[in-house]
């Protein structure tokens, strides 16, 4: 049920951006592509997953795994850098307003989000080559619902630590490059709000970018924690429910709460199905 929501949900903004007029603005065609990234990243995880709910257990090849976890880890990566691009235009609108409309022109838009797809998927393609030359041992099973990194490492019989320093080389343009241009621009942001000098106008200037904050609070916290600890026994069995947390249950609220604390957002959705009920 929840899949199944989602999915609407993130397909519902996605062609309300399209067919709005309203909507036709960078932050908006930012969230539209958010919500394309979130929709293909639960696909990549929860089917298989069912089918392991369901069955007790499933088995699937070991190139079927690789595969999985080489596009899962992919399409993370191009939210993570999707995440970044919002926020640096959360930066132009705030703190330059006046060049916002000449610099976020639309091939710019098209540019950066080419550039998070193709980007991340060619970075990833470095821990693709390194599972692909994994040797594995019994047993064979996999103490996950699907074929995360962490838990697929425990089943090789080759050097961990080669691999296990490569993970933590990649996550760094992946994962914690953009974390930080993403403080840098809130940290710009803040600055600029905190020097409004009224309290009505440092409120309405905040609430353009509130929704980005929290989507970004709650995703860079669940993958620190998974990513960034050690994994071992305890961990993983901790991880998972983390893991569901931010696969299963982030994508379905973060468009929820960029609807539902986006006033334009709120409008045009109210309108919509006020017109769908005539």
């Amino acid at each position: 049920m929840i899949y199944t929501v989602t999915l609407m949900i993130n397909t519902m903004v996605i062609v309300l951006v399209s067919i709005k007029t309203k909507l036709h603005s960078p932050m908006y065609f930012f969230l539209q592509q958010l919500s394309f990234v979130e929709s293909m990243f639960l696909t990549v995880v929860v089917p298989n997953m069912l089918r392991v709910i369901w069955l007790e257990g499933a088995t699937i090849s070991v190139s079927g795994c690789i595969a999985q976890a080489y596009v899962y880890c992919a399409i993370g990566s191009t939210e993570c850098h999707l995440l970044t691009v919002m926020s640096y235009d959360r930066y132009l609108a705030i703190c330059r307003p006046l060049h916002y409309s000449t610099i976020m022109v639309p091939r710019l838009q098209n540019c950066l989000v080419i550039y998070c797809w193709i980007f991340s998927f060619l970075l990833t393609q470095i821990t693709l080559n390194f599972l692909c030359q994994l040797d594995f041992c019994s047993p064979f099973v996999i103490n996950h619902f699907f074929c995360d990194l962490a838990p697929f490492l425990q089943l090789t019989c080759s050097h961990k630590i080669d691999f296990q320093l490569m993970i933590l080389i990649v996550a760094i343009p992946i994962m914690v490059i953009p974390f930080i241009l993403v403080l840098i621009s809130y940290s710009f942001v803040f600055i600029t709000i905190f020097g409004i000098s009224s309290a009505k106008g440092r409120k309405k200037t905040f609430s353009t970018c509130s929704s980005h904050l929290t989507v970004v609070t709650m995703y860079y916290g669940t993958i620190i924690t998974i990513y960034m600890v050690p994994a071992n026994g305890d961990t993983l069995t901790v991880n998972k429910s983390i893991a569901f947390l931010y696969i299963v249950v982030t994508p379905l609220f973060n468009p929820i709460i960029y609807c539902l604390r986006n006033q334009e957002m709120k409008a045009v959705m109210e309108k919509f199905f006020l017109k769908s009920k005539q």
